[in-house]
């Protein structure tokens, strides 16, 4: 089992074939964290290279991801508590109005599989959610999505609002989704903007000092 043949099953969605793979891996005794450290990490690190260089797409970023879903289901029973990944911890939703989730759920599969610990809280969310879940998870990061210019501005408000909340000065705040730019970022006082899934895995890991 190796990266390369990782990329090409994830790439093509070939979900039981990948299962196959890492199952075979570990019945072989080979350390469940190398697997998913040296392996698929890599792998999926690879595929959002590859996905913000414009040599694969958005369909082929999505299969991946269910696939990567699919293998973390089986290594994760065997990890150690926090073993395997940073332990860091990212809380994901889309802001208040907004009801996308295809993008939001693409970034948080890839920040799993890049070792961080990601709790979604899905769509619609209010300052007040993520000011609820940024302290009752010990986030580090919290990554806001929207999809919709009408609702971009309401992404101020929340990083006004985690600004002033207990956990404001030990957050990082991310932001994206399609209308999102890096100049918006910066004027509502964002500490990163990633213009994919791909780069939200070494935008995330930058703000932590983990590249």
């Amino acid at each position: 089992m190796n990266t390369e043949q990782v990329v090409a099953l994830f790439t093509k969605g070939k979900v039981a074939e990948s299962t196959k793979l890492v199952q075979e891996s570990i019945d072989r005794g080979d350390d469940v964290e190398l697997i998913l450290n040296q392996v698929l990490i890599k792998a999926m690190e690879q595929i959002g290279d590859k996905f913000s260089e414009g040599t694969i797409f958005l369909p082929e970023m999505m299969v991946s991801a269910r696939c990567m879903q699919a293998c973390l289901l089986i290594l994760k029973p065997l990890l150690n508590s926090g073993a395997g990944s940073s332990g860091e911890i990212v809380v994901i939703g889309t802001v208040k109005g907004d009801l996308h989730d295809i993008g939001k759920n693409l970034v948080a599969t890839m920040l799993e599989g890049g070792g961080f610990r990601v709790f979604d809280i899905g769509i619609d969310i209010s300052v007040d959610k993520y000011v609820q879940a940024a302290q009752e998870h010990n986030a580090r990061i919290v990554c806001l999505s929207s999809l919709l210019t009408s609702t971009m501005p309401y992404m101020r408000q929340v990083i006004e609002g985690l600004r002033a909340s207990p956990v404001g000065g030990n957050i990082k705040i991310m932001v994206g989704g399609a209308p999102v730019n890096e100049d918006y970022a910066r004027k509502i006082g964002a500490d990163g903007f990633a213009p994919d899934a791909g780069m939200a895995v070494k935008k995330a890991k930058e703000l932590l000092g983990l590249n």
